[in-house]
């Protein structure tokens, strides 16, 4: 039913696209816009998980420069039966994640220091669970696709001001049906994305749930990071709105007009998720190394014995020098 949800509501944002051009240039450019669409997502298939990847100043990581982190996801990508996507680290306070690229075998996963930092090694599990659900579900290809028409359509109806179209011999009810157009076209966009979006949402919590065997570990990690990613300035966001989109929480909250469904509902959705795999006896968590009382980062998930220093290690600092 979500693929189904998802694909009617993408064929609807091509239809708004399409209806768009067509009020402002007739059948000509409904034909234009279906063309600017199909060359777009053309470019951006090829190329979204770079130009994510670059705006966000990610840096890639290996089983030398980040072994803890690094295998944590290979062992999750061996479970959800994927291939082992490229892994990075960004370099930023405010704690988050999302996955990019365009189909499993050219993705990418990526996580700020921020969340590493803050969340035990079983929550970043389920943090990039999801993200890999989203893999397996090729929401990275659909939702670039969402953000491309949904840009164009923008950039269209900002055309649409200096432009009139169409063979009503009556200009004036034609200016106010483009001026219509222009106006409820990006919003009515905007209402279809994030339709999208939050289905997409729902399924990779699902699907993370199901890879990582713990559902309440990703609820504790969404929980834990949504009230701080809010709070913490995220300056892709503030300069690209649009990448809101791409992260496992929201980094401005409003339910009405959020990308992603709100936090509470998503932690009662895993619950439910939790106590049918106890029902059905669903497959096991990941398996933890047992920690002390010392706080280990998620880059070092392996707390240090209890004689060691009780000093905290960081996400930069692994071994805590």
């Amino acid at each position: 039913m979500s693929g189904f949800r998802t694909v009617m509501l993408l064929s609807a944002l091509t239809a708004l696209f399409m209806a768009l051009g067509y009020t402002l240039g007739g059948s000509g450019g409904a034909v234009i816009a279906l063309l600017v669409a199909a060359g777009m997502n053309l470019f951006t298939f090829w190329n979204a998980d770079k130009i994510v990847l670059r705006m966000h100043n990610a840096r890639e990581v290996d089983a030398q420069s980040a072994p803890e982190f690094y295998s944590l996801v290979q062992a999750l990508s061996q479970r959800a039966g994927l291939p082992m996507p490229r892994v990075y680290v960004i370099d930023q306070d405010a704690p988050n994640a999302f996955a990019t690229g365009r189909n499993p075998e050219n993705a990418a996963v990526a996580a700020t220091t921020g969340l590493l930092n803050m969340l035990t090694r079983d929550e970043v599990a389920g943090v990039m669970a999801h993200e890999l659900g989203h893999v397996k579900n090729r929401d990275t290809l659909i939702m670039t696709m969402v953000a491309t028409i949904a840009g164009a359509i923008s950039m269209l109806a900002n055309f649409g001001l200096f432009f009139r179209g169409g063979n009503n011999e009556n200009g004036h009810g034609n200016m106010i049906a483009t001026l219509l157009a222009v106006i409820v076209a990006p919003f009515a966009a905007m209402i279809v994305q994030m339709a999208i979006s939050r289905t997409r949402e729902y399924g990779a919590d699902q699907a993370g749930a199901e890879i990582s065997g713990n559902p309440r570990a990703l609820a504790s990690a969404l929980a834990k990071i949504s009230g701080r990613a809010e709070l913490i300035p995220n300056p892709v966001a503030e300069r690209n709105p649009a990448a809101a989109q791409l992260y496992i929480v929201p980094v401005h909250v409003s339910e009405l007009f959020s990308t992603h469904p709100a936090t509470e509902k998503r932690i009662a959705a895993l619950e439910e998720i939790a106590q049918d795999m106890g029902q059905n006896g669903g497959p096991p968590p990941m398996s933890v190394p047992s920690q002390t009382s010392t706080r280990a980062s998620a880059l070092s998930p392996v707390a240090s014995p209890a004689t060691a220093p009780k000093r905290r290690r960081s996400a930069l600092d692994p071994h805590g020098r």
